[in-house]
């Protein structure tokens, strides 16, 4: 009976000293360590799936992850007066792209309102040109029809008036076909 507990408690220890070596070494760079759902303290889930052997890698984090998403102010904080200034380069980058269509931007000047807010999505081809016009996604409530139409037309008129885009052949065949969601931002001043 004592040769047993004493196999137990070898492999105990064995076992925590194993785990605590195990969970010293973290094979992902830019990440917390993975983590099992049968862990008792806290960590970074991950999407893997229980079945796998061994440690999930997640993805990492990049500045614009794998959705496009950009809001674009009509009047651009100070801060911010950079990201609108037109690329003078064929537009290789994500970061190109986007300060290509915040430049283009053009808000309405009849029928416009403070604060009005307005969401489109479209794609482009690998040659820089739409694939399709751009679909209204969202619009703020309590806008009449006649202001979300006059929103959008302005939309589709800045739009194709900077088509066709000039991209490199290696960001345009990363582009082409991706859905580009952007949020426009009517933060003029009126009436003063």
């Amino acid at each position: 009976m004592w040769r047993g507990i004493l196999v137990f408690l070898l492999l105990a220890i064995s076992t925590v000293g194993v785990d605590a070596q195990r969970r010293q070494i973290n094979p992902i760079p830019f990440a917390h360590e993975p983590c099992s759902v049968l862990d008792g303290r806290p960590c970074t889930p991950s999407y893997c799936s229980p079945l796998e052997p061994g440690p999930c890698i997640p993805e990492i984090d990049y500045p614009y992850g794998q959705n496009l998403q950009l809001t674009i102010e009509s009047v651009p904080a100070e801060a911010n007066r950079a990201k609108y200034q037109k690329p003078d380069h064929d537009l290789d980058t994500i970061g190109d792209l986007f300060a290509e269509l915040r430049t283009c931007w053009s808000p309405p000047s009849d029928n416009a309102r403070a604060g009005m807010q307005i969401a489109v999505r479209f794609s482009f081809n690998k040659t820089g040109g739409l694939i399709g016009p751009p679909r209204l996604t969202f619009a703020t409530a309590g806008v009449s029809a006649d202001t979300r139409t006059t929103y959008l037309n302005a939309i589709n008129s800045s739009l194709n008036a900077c088509l066709p885009l000039k991209f490199t052949s290696g960001l345009g065949g990363a582009l082409a076909g991706r859905p580009i969601a952007i949020r426009y931002v009517d933060n003029r001043e009126f009436g003063k």
